[in-house]
């Protein structure tokens, strides 16, 4: 009897062992799962951070080597002009091959880089948009912190006292539209100027009237004739508000009847066009 009970609890007890222990191998397994799949996820987790810091050290190489070729290529460098703008040596040069073309009378004038700059862009500009122009009250050219202004007389786009274009602009915007289409983030501002002669009639109310529907006369003839992109397109009219001289002569107020035109370029992509002509 002693016997049966013996075996009785021994068998009890190993039943007992053998149930803990499968317990137990459940929960490590479920441990070791847990790890597995934590594991694989940091493996992911680590692949995608080590492919997104190649891209970021590919990019960074592009970038020095862009920087590097400006730095070892001296006809690449970048130099300030009057701390207003930046033109490469490249740029300079053209500028200088220019300059030997233009009037001795006006480089002498020239006193600064900015000033140079101003003389070699004027004078590109100038054959660019008219080879036979020769007077310089028509047309005039000048550069304020990287913005070029170009001011034309309005005996060549309208008839006096007019706002209807005029047969002989023509050939001026149509070369002006070819400067503005040549550079896609070129924005441009066009401006009627009057002198302060009082106008009234069935079509203007005043030089107000007449400054703005200039203005808008060419932006129109621009975009529809010569397909300027119109989102680069500013039109506004400031009557007699902003003279260039005093309107205390015929020939001062004539001075004054403009439409100024206004452009915001790359000067270093500007003047590399411009100087092809």
């Amino acid at each position: 009897m002693k016997k049966v009970l013996t075996l009785v609890a021994l068998s009890g007890a190993l039943i007992t062992t053998s149930c803990v222990s499968k317990k137990k191998f459940l929960a490590v397994e479920a441990d070791l799962q847990n790890t597995k799949s934590t594991l694989q996820k940091t493996t992911v987790e680590k692949e995608e951070l080590e492919t997104k810091f190649a891209k970021i050290e590919a990019r960074v190489a592009d970038y020095n080597a862009k920087i590097n070729s400006l730095t070892d290529s001296n006809n690449e460098k970048m130099v300030m002009v009057d701390d207003l703008a930046v033109i490469s040596n490249k740029t300079k040069e053209k500028m200088k091959e220019t300059l030997s073309k233009v009037n001795s009378e006006k480089l002498q004038g020239a006193k600064t880089l900015k000033d140079s700059m101003n003389l070699a862009v004027s004078h590109n500009l100038k054959n660019s948009l008219d080879d036979n122009l020769q007077e310089d009250e028509d047309i005039s050219i000048d550069i304020d912190n990287t913005v070029v202004m170009i001011s034309i007389s309005d005996k060549m786009l309208f008839n006096s006292g007019s706002y209807r274009i005029s047969n002989k602009a023509n050939d001026i915007l149509e070369k002006l539209a070819g400067v503005i289409n040549s550079e896609p983030s070129l924005e441009v501002m066009i401006e009627g100027h009057t002198d302060p002669k009082t106008i009234n009639t069935p079509a203007l109310e005043d030089n107000w009237d007449l400054s703005v529907k200039r203005a808008t006369s060419i932006t129109r003839r621009l975009q529809n004739k010569y397909n300027v992109d119109p989102a680069k397109l500013i039109a506004s009219g400031r009557s007699s508000y902003k003279p260039l001289v005093e309107n205390d002569s015929e020939e001062n107020m004539a001075k004054n009847r403009r439409t100024r035109i206004v452009l915001l370029p790359n000067l270093d992509k500007f003047f590399a066009m411009l100087s092809s002509n």
